[in-house]
């Protein structure tokens, strides 16, 4: 149990959402709109506004999560989705010098996977994938026990490999019913749930592609654990077969066999994610 009082924070492109963490447990959570057309200290003002309604004085740190390439050292974020005006924003040093705490910065992929491992699915587990299917794929990955993100934070893009005619990211995210099928993600899903011949067969051979990605995967970490995340994850269950039929051409059968794949469950984990993050830096 992490007794301390950590804030975590999820930084979207429409809006930010601040979370106090005492005991494992959220107990202030607060949610603004981001005005992303408004110049860099404008939006810094909103952000440093909504951690300030739930931040207490005996928090002992901030952890934050953004959609963008990030230096995890200097905790700088660039280029953040759909926020033109953040192009290279000294993110740690300024949320530092207003509330005197450390602070700890990674991308929404890696936050999650830390989340998880903390709060969710990947407690039991010291060697764990965060495998997020929405808009794009991206992966964190856990290490004994301890988050890996390379040497630029670019470690788990596995959506960027090639694949087909595109990369796993086309052929493994949303962007394969919008783009492939012409469908988006989430008719396709009412489409499957009412039994639709049509629907059933875009997630089998989305699970397909899906496999194919987690081999490569399994190759390159071989962790105990697959934690899906993302929207896509919800229609696990219309795409769980195919998924598991192209795992047994993997040529080492035991580490299918001890590879556990689960969707996560767990409320509010980008902002527990962010708060994670202050777990895995302070944590022995």
């Amino acid at each position: 149990m992490n007794h301390k009082s950590i804030v975590g924070v999820d930084l979207g492109g429409t809006n930010v959402r601040a979370g106090l963490i005492i005991d494992n447990q959220i107990v202030k959570i607060e949610s603004c709109s981001i005005s992303s057309s408004k110049p860099e200290a404008y939006v810094l003002e909103e952000v440093i506004a909504t951690i300030d309604k739930i931040f207490e004085r005996d928090v002992a740190g901030i952890g934050v999560g953004v959609p963008s390439v990030v230096d995890t050292e200097r905790g700088i974020v660039y280029d953040v989705q759909n926020i033109p005006s953040w192009k290279e924003v000294h993110l740690k040093q300024k949320l530092e010098d207003y509330f005197k705490v450390p602070v700890y910065i990674n991308n929404d992929a890696n936050c999650f996977a830390i989340g998880e491992r903390y709060f969710g699915h990947g407690s039991d587990y010291k060697n764990i994938v965060g495998l997020i299917s929405g808009t794009g794929l991206a992966a964190g990955i856990i290490i004994n026990g301890k988050l890996y993100d390379g040497y630029n934070c670019g470690a788990g893009e596995f959506g960027m490999i090639p694949y087909k005619d595109h990369n796993y990211e086309y052929y493994c995210s949303g962007q394969y019913f919008a783009k492939e099928h012409q469908i988006p993600g989430d008719k396709l899903f009412q489409m499957a749930s009412d039994g639709e011949p049509e629907a059933l067969d875009i997630f089998k051979a989305y699970g397909a592609n899906l496999g194919n990605a987690i081999k490569t995967i399994l190759y390159s970490v071989d962790p105990e654990i697959i934690i899906l995340g993302g929207s896509v994850s919800k229609a696990y269950s219309f795409f769980e077969d195919t998924l598991a039929e192209k795992l047994e051409s993997f040529a080492y059968t035991p580490v299918v066999d001890r590879l556990t794949i689960r969707v996560s469950e767990t409320p509010h984990i980008a902002v527990l994610g962010a708060a994670a993050l202050y777990f895995d830096k302070r944590d022995n």
